[in-house]
């Protein structure tokens, strides 16, 4: 709570997507300690949610709500926008907010709010990485320059394949483009606490300078680079403190390190404020953090070991010597709190085009062939993608770290109807599984094709023996189908080449949690099972 000496208040820019509840909960022990809080609720979650969560604050002067919802996509300008908005409502609503903290939906106080307000006051400092992009190690695998010098339209997570033709594409073309020369680029972590005064020299900057804009909205992963390089431009760096103020890890392969109920000591000793990401199913972590954030006059005792500690442990990994299980020999669950939907379907080309139209419609990570396509466009995971026998022995791991990856809690991928072995593992996992079959007609022509694509037949091949072939081809289709349907899975759905968009809308919606008139646009798709 508040003490009588003269404090920061602080505006939190809480950006959050699901879990009304928690965001309430969340909300309420914020403005308990005198601070404000400006909500933006993703514009791709439900309406009925946002309507009741704004319900819940109705007439409080310390809640304001973003005046404009976006649709927010992990990678994109997008994520940069809404925090812009956030923040300009922050800015107009709070008059007497000293600094602006962005938070997540994710992050819980690791400090008490008294400490938090003791901490801001004792420096005049804006709390934000900055880094050189070039010459800094900020970015440890996959693309760098490539993020700045070509143009991003495509999502990598919701439309892997356009997205890198459209990068090997520019890169033959030669159609680099030119940084901003008067800017030097910067990187760091996108969770910051800015003061005042420099909220509001960077939105007159943004305001003055389009250009600006247009350029990071085509760069890809902006929320790294955009407030991190327009602070270093406004601010002496004597005033910047080079760091984030939210306590994250990531481990030896580039993810985020979640955190559980036997964290909170380890937490309380680091020195941050906030950390984040805390498991959904830490339930005990979170009311213990909730508890500490009211007390008064606590000592911290902060030794501040975690990612030295955690860098020690995974760094015995990478070279075989931690006492402790790899990663995959210890992670035997996708998670509990986690949605992992499958398509399966042998003509690839109509559940590629699917997961194209669904990734555009809902932000969904939709992944293609995983176990099938050794060509399937991934992310660096440290190698465990690196072969098909890799990706199908340490299936669970693969797909716990692409969840970790695109951070998300709901993720699509794709499977040839002969990999049953892999829908009964990931139906016995902890996560919820969903499956959607995709019962298309093979015609002689199609079959022709296969049988020439999986070598047991070729452009010589007569007709006599195409007609001795192909019934075989038809009936292994039909009892891989059949195998799958004898399983009775739990959460099976399924849409039919034969059936109208209307009667394929209803399954679709089911599946993916979505709203009927998405589903049907969707199913709607003219091209979706042509050959």
């Amino acid at each position: 709570m508040r003490t009588d000496t003269k404090m920061a208040t602080v505006a939190f820019i809480l950006l959050c997507h699901k879990d009304r509840e928690a965001i309430t909960a969340q909300v309420e022990r914020l403005t308990a300690a005198g601070d404000k809080v400006a909500v933006h609720f993703d514009a791709r979650a439900s309406q009925s949610d946002y309507e009741a969560l704004r319900s819940n604050f109705v007439g409080n002067p310390d809640v304001a709500f973003a005046k404009t919802r976006v649709k927010c996509g992990w990678g994109e300008w997008s994520l940069v926008a809404a925090t812009l908005i956030a923040v300009r409502t922050a800015f107009e609503a709070f008059p007497e907010a000293t600094h602006f903290y962005l938070l997540s939906g994710d992050c819980m106080p690791i400090k008490s709010a008294q400490y938090v307000h003791e901490y801001l006051d004792a420096r005049d400092a804006d709390i934000i990485e900055s880094f050189d992009f070039f010459e800094s190690d900020w970015i440890k695998t996959g693309l760098r320059e490539e993020r700045l010098i070509y143009r991003h339209i495509f999502n990598e997570r919701t439309q892997p394949r356009r997205y890198y033709a459209a990068i090997k594409l520019q890169q033959v073309l030669g159609l680099k483009r030119a940084i901003p020369a008067d800017l030097r680029m910067m990187i760091g972590s996108q969770w910051w606490c800015l003061r005042r005064r420099t909220i509001e020299k960077l939105l007159q900057f943004v305001d003055q300078n389009k250009g600006i804009e247009r350029f990071f909205r085509t760069t890809w992963i902006p929320d790294e680079t955009f407030f991190q390089t327009l602070v270093r431009h406004l601010v002496a760096e004597v005033e910047i403190d080079c760091r984030t103020p939210t306590f994250l890890m990531f481990s030896d392969y580039g993810m985020p390190v979640t955190f559980y109920n036997d964290h909170f000591d380890l937490l309380l000793a680091q020195d941050y404020l906030f950390a984040r990401k805390i498991s959904a199913e830490a339930e005990e972590l979170k009311a213990r953090l909730g508890a500490v954030y009211a007390e008064v006059d606590r000592n911290f005792s902060v030794s501040d070991e975690g990612r030295r500690l955690h860098g020690f442990l995974t760094g015995r990994g990478r070279i075989g010597q931690r006492f402790a299980p790899r990663f995959w020999e210890r992670d035997a669950t996708i998670g509990r709190e986690r949605t992992l939907m499958l398509v399966t379907c042998k003509k690839w080309h109509v559940a590629k085009r699917l997961l194209d139209r669904v990734g555009m419609a809902t932000n969904l990570p939709a992944i293609e062939f995983l176990f099938d396509e050794g060509s399937t466009p991934l992310p660096d995971l440290g190698g465990i993608e690196a072969t098909l026998d890799k990706r199908s022995r340490h299936r669970r791991a693969m797909v716990r770290m692409l969840f970790d990856y695109y951070e998300t809690d709901r993720m699509i991928l794709c499977l040839d109807p002969s990999r049953l072995h892999l829908l009964r593992d990931f139906f016995s996992d902890r996560c919820e599984t969903r499956l959607l079959e995709i019962d298309c007609q093979y015609g002689d022509d199609y079959l022709q094709g296969h049988a020439r694509r999986v070598g047991l037949a070729s452009e010589m091949t007569t007709e006599a023996n195409f007609a001795a072939l192909l019934p075989t081809l038809r009936n292994d289709l039909t009892r891989e189908i059949e195998a799958i349907r004898d399983e009775r899975f739990p959460e099976f759905f399924r849409i039919k080449e034969t059936a109208a968009p209307e009667e394929n809308a209803a399954p679709l919606a089911k599946f993916l949690g979505i709203e009927h008139e998405k589903a049907l646009d969707i199913a709607r798709t003219d091209y979706l099972f042509a050959d």
